[in-house]
């Protein structure tokens, strides 16, 4: 990397556009839904810094640190790339120079803040730009800088002040899965260690070779599914008690209030499936700020709550026997609308004067689970057969004698079925037919 200069000279007879464009576009970074933060941003400093690419690289953030705006489409960097460059930037100062970005040397400018004082690291934000040009003035410079601080600085906030218990069990979490993700890897190359140690031995028969392999196959796998299983209890709550967590945290909110709260459970169904902790605990986060809210009506005495769990979206239900005239504003206080707009989420609100209020609000557990595909079925009846010998290990000259056709016509088989899976040996494709059998 060639840093060239982080500060230069001022440029005369600068016309305000540019800083006028970007301050029009700081009320958009602040008030608009956190997935649209880095595009509003990028769209920000074009004019003064055009730029392929936008990366960052948050501090704060357990679950997407690392993100990437790009209007083309062709957004080649990694998150390796910001990793080398973030020691080279100091917080607070304008970095310009050329980097290894996407494996190729490319002219960047980066900038880190220091507005996420509880960050890991200070968040930094690196822009490929479109052509080397000329250096950014002091005057472009500290726009650049101010309006990333003005990003991290937000972001910070809303982390904090919105649902400070959360934050610290996702950092906690986060910190127990790069545990958990660091066990696995070393379990991983101990066992292949302990393999290939085996399968070089000059001590052992292949026979009593293969039994250790297997034995030490065995081991590690079940090492390697108990860690698994406890990475994914780290980030996944089955419904029924990520809803039980969910009232014991807003029984002592009215407890001492005339509104009695009534509970609906998932449906025994879906009970037991999982959801990610992070929807699980926006969810939460979502019902207790609606709760709040219909609880501060005159007239309200009960409060219905309920979780169902349908065409894989969590739709939690809240409603109230109060007046019927809460809106969509009455919710902004807590930004219930922008914080499920994150995740993808959807807030509902159907009010009936006289009769009270419906609030829903919907988030989505993941894509639709899609049907398994037999990765055989496009083989034809002689190329299962073929494949079913080369899966007992058979040579050639041996299929061609046990079908009664020719070594050649083998041959053609072994090619169309290696094509045909997507695979490059006849090893590969033995091991796949082994795997769906």
């Amino acid at each position: 990397m060639e840093p060239r200069t982080s500060r230069t000279a001022p440029r005369a007879g600068t016309g305000t556009t540019p800083a006028a464009f970007a301050l029009a576009r700081a009320a958009e970074l602040v008030s608009g839904p956190l997935d649209e933060i880095l595009p509003t941003l990028s769209e920000a400093i074009a004019p003064l810094v055009p730029h392929t690419v936008a990366a960052e690289l948050s501090g704060h953030c357990a679950h997407s640190p690392f993100k990437v705006h790009s209007d083309t489409g062709a957004a080649r960097i990694a998150v390796a790339d910001l990793q080398e460059l973030g020691p080279l930037v100091t917080p607070g100062l304008l970095w310009q120079g050329t980097a290894v970005i996407g494996g190729v040397e490319q002219a960047v400018v980066a900038v880190a803040s220091e507005a996420a004082p509880m960050a890991a690291r200070p968040p930094l934000l690196v822009l490929v730009r479109k052509s080397p040009g000329a250096l950014l003035t002091d005057a472009d410079g500290e726009i650049v800088q101010h309006l990333w601080d003005l990003v991290t600085g937000h972001r910070a906030r809303l982390a904090i002040e919105a649902v400070p218990g959360t934050l610290a069990q996702s950092r906690s979490t986060a910190a127990e899965r790069a545990r958990v993700i660091a066990e696995l890897g070393e379990a991983h190359e101990a066992a292949l260690t302990a393999l290939l140690g085996v399968l070089r031995s000059k001590n052992l028969e292949d026979r009593a070779a293969r039994s250790r392999a297997v034995d030490l196959a065995v081991s590690a796998l079940v090492a390697l599914r108990a860690e698994a299983d406890r990475n994914q209890e780290l980030t996944e709550e089955p419904a029924a008690e990520a809803f039980a967590r969910l009232a014991d945290s807003l029984k002592p909110l009215l407890r001492h209030s005339e509104v009695r709260l009534e509970f609906a459970p998932p449906e025994a169904e879906t009970a037991e499936m999982s959801v990610a902790a992070d929807v699980a605990h926006l969810s939460r986060a979502a019902v207790r700020a609606l709760v709040l809210a219909m609880a501060g009506q005159q007239g309200v005495r009960r409060i219905h709550v309920r979780w169902r769990i349908v065409n894989c979206q969590l739709v939690a239900a809240v409603r109230d026997d109060g007046p019927g005239e809460l809106s969509r504003a009455a919710f902004d206080t807590h930004r219930v609308a922008q914080r499920l707009a994150a995740l993808g989420g959807t807030l509902a609100v159907d009010a009936l004067p006289g009769w009270g209020t419906t609030v829903t609000a919907t988030l989505p557990l993941g894509t639709a689970p899609s049907p398994r595909v037999d990765p055989l079925a496009g083989l034809h009846p002689r190329e299962a057969e073929v494949l079913g010998h080369l899966a007992r290990g058979h040579r050639n000259r041996t299929i061609a004698e046990e079908l009664h056709i020719s070594e050649s016509t083998v041959k053609f088989h072994v090619a169309n079925i290696l094509a045909k899976l997507g695979v490059s040996s006849r090893g590969e494709a033995a091991a796949m037919l082994h795997a769906v059998a």
